[in-house]
């Protein structure tokens, strides 16, 4: 490759900066760092629903990054690797504590890059507050009261945005069944709340 330019890092893709990590750039690790430090934070405070877990996840998922920079390989996505790390340690971090934390679905004020689920409901006024509310409320049980299987893919690709192919890599299990799952997530989640707003999702 060739000479690491300080001065255009922005420039370079993930898997750039990760091979020039790799060949001790330091910088390059800071750049994957701050590219992906409030992504990640939306991601793991879905698990959490607490920050300071969720700052020690997101503290110790670049840590792993960072010690385990010589097993990444260029034929994988950056992202996909590093967030595979992060699901891993979200699911130890609730085997540990042998409970799953409420997943909120609305927007996380802490985070300008965290997204609310898209609702679609032509009862819900522009000055109807309590409906409103309430919508949000019957969401966050729906959703918490799906299986975990569900519950994870449906995070991953309604309010992270992940690809198919990425959700399938990250949780290891076939496209077919990551589709299959967020689909009956999906269907979960509209029946338990049918009377109150209609979930919008990307296909």
């Amino acid at each position: 490759m060739n000479a690491f330019q300080a001065a255009s890092v922005k420039n370079y893709s993930d898997e750039d900066l990760m091979e020039y990590f790799q060949n001790g750039k330091e910088m390059a690790f800071n750049e994957l760092v701050y590219r992906y430090q409030n992504r990640l934070h939306n991601f793991l405070y879905r698990y959490t629903h607490n920050h300071q877990d969720c700052e020690d996840l997101v503290q110790e998922t670049f840590l792993r990054v960072h010690k385990s920079k010589h097993t990444y390989e260029r034929i994988a996505k950056f992202s996909t690797w590093m967030y595979t790390i992060a699901l891993n340690l979200a699911k130890s971090l609730y085997k540990k504590k042998q409970r799953m934390y409420k997943v909120p679905i609305h927007k996380d004020e802490s985070d300008p890059d965290d997204r609310e689920l898209l609702l679609e409901d032509s009862t819900i006024l522009q000055d109807d507050a309590l409906h409103e509310k309430l919508s949000m409320e019957k969401l966050e049980q729906a959703l918490m009261e799906l299986p975990e299987d569900f519950r994870e893919v449906v995070i991953l690709r309604d309010l992270q945005q992940l690809t198919y192919e990425e959700i399938s890599e990250i949780t290891d299990t076939p496209m077919g069944t990551v589709k299959s799952r967020i689909n009956r997530g999906r269907a979960q989640i509209q029946a338990l709340i049918k009377d109150y707003v209609q979930l919008g999702t990307n296909a």
